[in-house]
């Protein structure tokens, strides 16, 4: 019996006249998008961060806000999938990231500390808004949009590598900020530098949506697909705000109540974007059956840690403690997420 692989490689690059050149255009406009959306968090952060005092609080209400707006810009892109033609896609969503670029170079001005001085979380979103909302909310758009563009022409059942691609950029671009940009570059330099990245990125993104052909039988694949019940919806859901929601909760205790150092939401973080990498690189990664014997233990010794008798336990044995409980409770939620993920279109 012959091996159907190679056929399907094939089709797979034939699908589009640039063929695997198309597909690794697809790959780098991901990444690049994807790294500058988390490399702009602790830039802007940090900046912003000495305006209020340094409290361990804006780091909280930091985190707040690209959330929101990475949840808006994923709805955003739901939207523009469901509702337009694919070519009129590409054409919004690279008029918009023209329209994008007269909001840069993404440096915060001085009059806007006078924004909202009663409430001070209200003005770091008003701050963060004003400086890098507009780019951050369409980088933001830009993943999910490209792995619609790309899976539905080409019919290639394993798109889901792509969300790995772009949460291991993400990784990268947190662990690179405080070993590669900060230390080295000014934070006029870290800031034209990225505005300048952002520009070549929407270039990417407008090439993409110019090479692109136009579908015209997604409506039929549309109506061939079996949609998800509202209680896988209702799952996708918990289990999304679940892990977000234990990412803050976290994040704020170790900043607050344990060590109010600059930069440690970094890591967090990027324990959050792992294990998104390893879930939706393959099945592998996650074994359901293995991890809920940790996850008992992790969740149990949080919970434990939390007890007046303990608060004051060291930060060596604190802070990990707290990390790896959040580490493995992501597992689990992005573990199941990975599990019932949405069928391919066919």
């Amino acid at each position: 019996m012959s091996n159907p692989e190679p056929d399907r490689v094939h089709e797979e690059v034939i699908s589009h006249p640039l063929g695997l050149p198309f597909k690794v255009l697809h790959a780098l406009a991901i990444f690049l998008s994807a790294f500058l959306l988390f490399l702009v968090e602790p830039l802007v952060a940090k900046e912003i961060l000495p305006w209020f005092g340094g409290a361990a609080a804006v780091w909280t209400v930091c985190l707040l806000f690209f959330q929101i707006m990475l949840l808006f810009g994923y709805l955003c892109a739901h939207v523009l999938t469901r509702s337009l033609w694919r070519r009129a896609q590409g054409w919004l969503h690279t008029g918009l990231l023209a329209a994008s670029l007269l909001t840069l170079p993404i440096l915060p001005k001085e009059s806007w500390k006078l924004l909202a001085p009663q409430h001070p979380a209200l003005q770091v979103l008003c701050v963060l808004g004003l400086t890098v909302g507009l780019p951050f909310f369409l980088l933001s758009s830009t993943t999910p949009l490209l792995q619609a563009w790309f899976a539905s022409p080409s019919k290639e059942a394993r798109v889901y590598r792509f969300y790995a691609l772009s949460n291991a950029a993400s990784l990268a671009a947190l662990l690179s900020y405080p070993i590669v940009f900060e230390p080295k570059l000014s934070t006029l330099g870290q800031a034209w530098i990225w505005s300048l990245a952002y520009g070549g990125a929407a270039a990417v993104c407008g090439a993409i949506a110019l090479l692109r052909r136009d579908d015209t039988s997604q409506e039929r694949d549309r109506r061939d697909v079996s949609r998800p019940g509202w209680k896988t919806k209702a799952l996708w859901i918990a289990l999304s705000a679940c892990s977000s929601a234990l990412l803050l909760a976290i994040t704020n205790h170790v900043s607050q109540n344990i060590a109010a150092v600059p930069l440690l939401w970094v890591i967090p973080l990027s324990l959050y974007l792992l294990s998104f990498i390893l879930c939706f690189a393959g099945e592998r990664w996650y074994q359901r059956t293995f991890l809920l014997r940790f996850l008992g233990v992790a969740i149990g010794g949080m919970t434990y840690a939390l007890s007046p008798s303990l608060a004051v336990l060291p930060l060596w044995l604190s802070i990990p403690l707290f990390y790896a409980g959040l580490f493995l409770c992501c597992m689990f939620c992005h573990g199941e997420l990975a599990l019932c993920k949405p069928a391919h279109r066919s």
